[in-house]
């Protein structure tokens, strides 16, 4: 197969959210019948702002409202899809500090608390994993 003739992957656009607690910890989803933890977010319906569907996809799938003023966004970050084979995932990412509780909901079958040094004995998204994890520690670093 040459390069011409490859198919491109298809693209997932989705926002999503660097959720940190008081403590420091970010908190990561599970969806149900899947392995992979990642971000709480979702797909950016059409004629949908990210934020909007940030804050949609939390609500349907914590019960967190969330004030989208105070969602700072971080960029668009780029990975494989982790329940999608042959598809890239385009996030919107934002920041939020939360001090409520979260409920998983809809779709999530399991949430996780974690430090964002030390994630063992978690099987981590590709997108979480290589490029937002190190991003909220580089991040930290900065801040020290």
């Amino acid at each position: 197969m040459t390069l011409s003739s490859a198919v491109s992957p298809r693209i997932i656009r989705i926002a999503a959210a660097l959720l940190i607690g008081p403590d420091g910890r970010t908190l990561l989803v599970r969806k149900r019948a899947t392995q992979a933890f990642m971000q709480p977010g979702g797909k950016i319906e059409a004629c949908e702002q990210p934020v909007d569907a940030l804050a949609r996809e939390l609500e349907e799938e914590l019960g967190l409202v969330i004030d989208t003023t105070q969602a700072s966004y971080l960029g668009q970050f780029s990975a494989p899809a982790a329940n999608e084979p042959e598809c890239v995932v385009e996030a919107e990412i934002f920041q939020l500090n939360i001090q409520q509780p979260v409920t998983p909901a809809a779709e999530i079958e399991e949430v996780l608390w974690v430090d964002p040094h030390n994630v063992v004995d978690v099987i981590l998204a590709p997108l979480t994993r290589d490029l937002i994890l190190p991003f909220y520690r580089a991040s930290l670093m900065a801040l020290a």
